[in-house]
């Protein structure tokens, strides 16, 4: 046991020494490579400030030319001292460094040379442009010649500091260039380092390691044999095991599931009930025996298809079975099959069960009362149809006798006063033709009550709005009741023509009932509508009505029922208010 531990002691202090070892070949690999990748920072940031020198001078000068526009001078004047400020900056930061530019100090003698020659270039740019901003300052409208040597002090020197700058540009490329090939071979030269490493250390740690292990491995399968055998007799105890405390999780998960379930032997008889299911089934716990179909009904014919479901089945059963139990009560089950496949088991079919029959009782209800309810929605088509019919009918009788009563009578008097013109006499004859213009008159008034009973031209001509107003105006001229109108919103879109029809012929039936049964001091017909949606109310303050006796009724008035049939039409709504002594208010709603 000691000389174990020596061995894994020494092994460890190996690989620490191998993995120490890689790893300050990487730390020094990445502190050199890091401290050249600081340095291109530094190179980005002093080319990109250097190129745009070029664009800086090349902008200083076209501002400095626009100079001589005096448009916006004032403006340009601004431009002017900011691009001057950073280009200045920008050519001393190069030179000695600037913080806010983030530019370290050249060092570099060649580029500083350099600088030293573009300077020759750049002092006279730099004195000119001082001068003209001094100039400006004390008169901005200063006339283009007085500023004429400025300008032309610029434009002589920017093409030879844009060449020197070029130059500077350049070789910062090229040193840039030269730092970068300096790093590849810092790389190479670390990268053989460390191969090098890895080469030593597997020759002289690794190596010697592995046959170490291989010593070790083979002596701990001289010992495996011993283990195997010690591992079967440990593994038969556990399938037993295992096997006891699957039939009772199977056991524990039919009990757990549901409280009506009963287990069967591979002959199909009952090896266990539930107590819960002995009961509902009439079954004494002493007779849990036999069969188990037969247990669960007393019907020979049940008992024969829950047999055939039961015996050989392999996969799991859902479904719902109807049976007779021994206290001859008929109840429905939904029952669920589990055949239990693991070969030593003494249970072979698990059979869980949940009562229904409450469930299947109220589906037989459900149906007679949606079967009692569609035969009354028959029933109540089939009056409304009658009375339609009816109604039609005395429409027709109705407009024959205003027809023969009233137009057909003046037609006959128009006749024979047309007949009994004398032209001879005149005086009679003048007199004839004031009545025929009276009758005339009555005739045509005739003619357009009995076409307005139909249909008012105003709802083929102009829509509901009018429509309404003119009904009201009519009914109010010959019941002599106060019916108002008002449209409270100035509607006057139009509906589809079936949709017009029916708000009319359901307002004028409510007017009709007011007028008939409300006994009210006034009647107010009202038209609102919104972006989507056109509401028509008839309210009056008559005797009103009470809407729970309404409710009670089997039947109701057809005219209610007309109106509820026809806002079904029309995709609408109908709102009903009233109470008895405030009087009644119907809205009609339907949307656009």
């Amino acid at each position: 046991m000691v000389l174990n531990t020596n061995i894994f002691e020494k092994l460890r202090k190996v690989y620490l020494l191998a993995i120490l070892a890689i790893a300050l070949t990487i730390i020094i690999s990445q502190i050199l490579i890091q401290q050249h990748i600081n340095s291109q920072l530094n190179d980005s940031r002093i080319v990109n400030i250097a190129g745009r020198q070029r664009m800086l001078s090349q902008k200083l000068t076209k501002e400095i030319l626009l100079l001589k526009d005096n448009t916006d001078r004032k403006n340009n004047i601004n431009l002017i001292e900011n691009t001057f400020n950073l280009w200045v900056q920008s050519h001393n930061g190069l030179q000695n460094g600037d913080k806010t530019l983030e530019l370290p100090k050249e060092n570099n003698q060649e580029i500083l040379s350099m600088f030293k020659e573009t300077n020759l270039y750049f002092q006279p740019i730099n004195d000119a442009v001082k001068s003209l901003l001094n100039k400006l300052e004390i008169n901005p409208n200063l006339p283009a010649k007085s500023i004429e040597n400025e300008i032309n002090t610029v434009s002589i020197n920017e093409n030879d500091f844009l060449q020197n700058m070029n130059n500077i540009v350049f070789k910062y490329d090229e040193l840039s260039k030269s730092k970068v090939e300096k790093l590849k071979f810092i790389e190479r030269l670390l990268l053989l380092i460390s191969l090098i490493i890895l080469a030593l250390e597997i020759i002289f740690f690794f190596r010697p390691i592995s046959l170490k292990i291989r010593d070790t491995v083979l002596d701990l399968l001289s010992t495996k044999q011993e283990a195997l055998v010690k591992a079967k007799e440990l593994e038969e105890m556990y399938i037993s095991k295992e096997e006891s405390l699957q039939e009772l999780q199977e056991l524990n998960f039919a009990i757990d599931t549901a409280a009506l379930f009963v287990s069967t032997n591979s002959e199909g008889n009952a090896m266990y009930m539930s107590k819960k299911f002995q009961n509902l089934l009439g079954i004494r716990s002493n007779n849990i025996q036999g069969p188990v179909e037969e247990l669960i009904t007393s019907d020979e014919g049940q008992q024969i298809y829950l047999k055939e479901l039961i015996q050989n089945r392999r996969k799991i059963w859902d479904g719902e079975v109807q049976v007779i139990t021994h206290n001859k009560s008929n109840i429905w089950l939904e029952m669920s099959i589990i055949p239990l496949t693991r070969f030593n088991l003494k249970q072979k079919t698990l059979i869980l069960c949940s009562d229904i029959t409450k469930r299947k009782v109220n589906e037989v209800e459900l149906d007679k009362i949606s079967k009692q309810t569609y035969n009354e929605k028959i029933q109540t088509q089939k009056i409304i149809s009658s009375k339609i019919i009816e109604a039609q009918e005395e429409e027709r009788k109705r407009i024959a006798k205003d027809i023969h009563d009233g137009i057909g009578q003046m037609l006959t008097a128009l006749k024979f006063n047309v007949e009994s013109v004398n032209i001879n006499n005149t005086e009679n004859t003048i007199r004839k033709i004031e009545d025929l213009k009276t009758l005339s008159k009555e005739l045509i008034k005739g003619v357009r009550m009995a076409t307005f009973n139909l249909t008012p031209p105003e709802l083929t001509d102009h829509g509901i709005g009018p429509a309404l107003q003119k009904l009201t105006s009519q009914l109010s001229k010959l019941t002599s009741k106060n019916i108002l109108f008002e449209n409270a919103t100035n509607f006057n879109d139009r509906f589809d023509s079936l949709i017009e029809t029916n708000l009319y012929r359901i307002t004028q039936e409510a007017v009709n009932n007011a007028i008939k049964y409300a006994q009210s001091n006034y009647i107010l017909v009202t038209i609102n509508h919104s972006d989507s949606l056109l509401s028509i109310s008839i309210q009056d303050d008559g005797n009103g009505f009470s809407m729970d006796e309404v409710k009670k009724r089997k039947n109701k008035g057809m005219g209610l029922l007309f109106m509820e049939e026809r806002i079904k039409y029309i995709n609408g709504r109908l709102f009903i208010h009233s109470e008895k002594g405030k009087g009644t208010r119907i809205t009609i709603n339907t949307p656009f």
